[in-house]
């Protein structure tokens, strides 16, 4: 197994089933086939409980960015995630919110439509509760940099700063906005696409792949991911699971393809039932 860190907080283990075959049957540990449907368009904003701790863990996009005035905002958003790497691209969801008046726009999503720029810090285990109280719906145009007492230090290719407490940060250019609209065609959001143009890796989180390319050491860098509700998480166990290879694909595809051949022989064509033999 390739271990990029030295495990000081990560222990890392063996996979679920260490022993299974393409093919095999896995344990349902669920024990039914029971499902509870739930329909957005009837839940509407009821539906997030739901979502957010189905949907997890998440990463968290902590978004520094300046108003034409340059008035500056710092807010954590977990609807947030990267999307490729060439080009690097960013999504960020932001929500409008009903304690907020003129659309319930939030000072992210209007400074960014604004000035097309922003930063994301990510979030690691030793300054995650001032990340959280930026989460906090301060009166617009509060600057919760300073609120939190965090260190704002200058970029170099976009004008919102980076956090120094954050050991992977990225500067980013809006590409497209898109609104969000609800069953009843109220806006609701947007989902905002940004392309990366540089990536920050902290020297003391950053390590090489046995190929030598820069990674990030996770064992260093100790992530924080979000659940529902007010709950976190950080990442404790590791396993592996490499790709299957050339060989191994081959092998059951050709499995495959006999046991399809197989059932073909025995299905009667509908068409054909009670036809003349």
């Amino acid at each position: 197994m390739y271990k990029p860190h030295d495990g000081k907080t990560i222990q890392f283990v063996d996979p679920p089933h260490p022993n299974w075959k393409p093919g095999d049957k896995l344990p349902h540990k669920l024990g039914s086939d029971n499902y509870i449907g739930l329909k957005p368009e009837e839940l509407g904003s009821d539906l997030y409980p739901a979502l957010i701790s189905a949907v997890c863990p998440r990463p968290i996009g902590f978004v520094c960015c300046l108003n034409s005035k340059g008035q500056r905002n710092l807010s954590p958003y977990s609807y947030f995630n990267v999307m490729n790497h060439d080009p690097a691209l960013c999504v960020v969801g932001a929500n409008r919110s009903a304690q907020r008046g003129g659309g319930g726009m939030k000072d992210f999503e209007q400074y960014v439509r604004e000035t097309g720029e922003f930063t994301v810090n990510l979030i690691s285990d030793w300054f995650v509760e001032a990340a959280n109280f930026t989460s906090g719906a301060f009166d617009a145009g509060v600057d919760e940099v300073d609120m939190t007492g965090l260190t704002p230090i200058p970029s170099v290719r976009v004008k919102p700063p980076r956090l120094q407490e954050s050991a992977v940060q990225l500067e980013c250019k809006v590409k497209h906005i898109y609104d969000t609209t609800n069953s009843k065609g109220l806006t609701t959001g947007a989902i905002i696409i940004a392309e990366i143009l540089l990536l920050h890796i902290h020297e003391g989180v950053a390590g090489k792949s046995p190929h030598g390319k820069t990674i990030v050491d996770i064992d260093k860098y100790e992530p924080i991911a979000r659940l529902g509700g007010n709950f976190y998480c950080r990442i404790k166990e590791v396993f592996e699971l490499t790709r299957p290879n050339e060989e191994q694909m081959s092998e059951r595809q050709q499995e495959y393809h006999k046991q399809t051949g197989e059932i073909a022989k025995h299905t009667v064509d509908p068409s054909q039932e009670g036809g003349a033999k």
